[in-house]
């Protein structure tokens, strides 16, 4: 499945999507989230996640277009994400945030576009927007980001396609095991952001075990466990050392009684708000 860092997923209308990318969430907008994107895509990333809310956009289309000039890369190479923001979700102001986003990173079209949150009587119209862009040729897939079960059966009720891709928060205190299952019976790609529960989980005794066991970090290990769960992960970092060693975990294999005790740390526990309960 995941043979190395270029290692992809094919999505449910066969767009490749890498298994592991950059998350850039935090990352200031200047030199810190330019340098974080262009040293990624020099030490072998092919896939950025970014969104509106974040502020970096502009940042980020920086780094890629150094990013790709000092590696000879195309931007086809890439697979790059945004997500509109909850203030833009309608179906005008949706094709409005769309163009706004491409404007700042400098691009022609995105390769993933998600609803960010799914705002309660605003997201289908945001998605019949994201359903024209794509008819368009506009964006090569289209999904969502902190959906729950029941909002998207509420999208697909009525879609004409439906999401390829649920960007979720998703960690070891948090394994949305239901969540994964319906998602991978409805060909929808699960992905995690916040996998290292913004290091809250690095000293936990289970995954140091599992961790010296393997000559890894308990980083390693949790981002190994999100692959051979089949969920697509975005770490964040800026610092280049860890960039790198976020992206080493291709050399080694999480048994499956390993697998099982991590699966058992779950607490349902978020850092992240609540898509059933957030007012923004």
């Amino acid at each position: 499945m995941t043979r190395n860092l270029q290692s992809t997923a094919t999505l449910h209308n066969g767009v490749q999507m890498p298994w592991f990318g950059l998350g850039v969430f935090k990352a200031e907008e200047g030199s810190e989230v330019v340098d974080s994107v262009r040293t990624a895509i020099k030490q072998g990333y092919r896939s950025i996640d970014t969104a509106a809310i974040y502020r970096n956009e502009s940042g980020v289309g920086r780094g890629i277009r150094e990013g790709l000039a000092e590696t000879g890369l195309s931007r086809e190479d890439l697979f790059i994400t945004s997500k509109v923001w909850n203030a833009d979700l309608g179906y005008k102001s949706t094709l409005a945030a769309y163009e706004a986003s491409l404007a700042k990173l400098g691009l022609d079209y995105l390769d993933l576009y998600l609803i960010h949150w799914p705002v309660k009587g605003k997201y289908k119209e945001a998605w019949r927007a994201l359903e024209a862009i794509y008819a368009d040729g506009r964006v090569k897939a289209i999904g969502v980001s902190n959906f729950n079960i029941h909002h998207l059966e509420d999208v697909m009720k009525d879609a004409k396609v439906s999401p390829m891709v649920n960007q979720v928060e998703y960690h070891p205190y948090l394994s949305q095991q239901e969540l994964l299952a319906f998602c991978q019976a409805h060909n929808i790609q699960l992905e995690a952001w916040s996998p290292l529960m913004q290091g809250g989980l690095l000293d936990h005794p289970v995954l140091r075990e599992i961790a010296g066991n393997h000559g890894k970090s308990v980083a390693q290990v949790i981002l190994r466990w999100d692959l051979q769960h089949g969920v697509v992960t975005i770490p964040k970092s800026t610092k280049e050392s860890r960039i790198i060693e976020n992206a080493n975990i291709f050399d080694f294999e999480l048994s499956s009684e390993e697998i099982t005790r991590i699966d058992e740390l779950n607490r349902n526990q978020r850092i992240g708000p609540d898509p059933d309960n957030f007012n923004f």
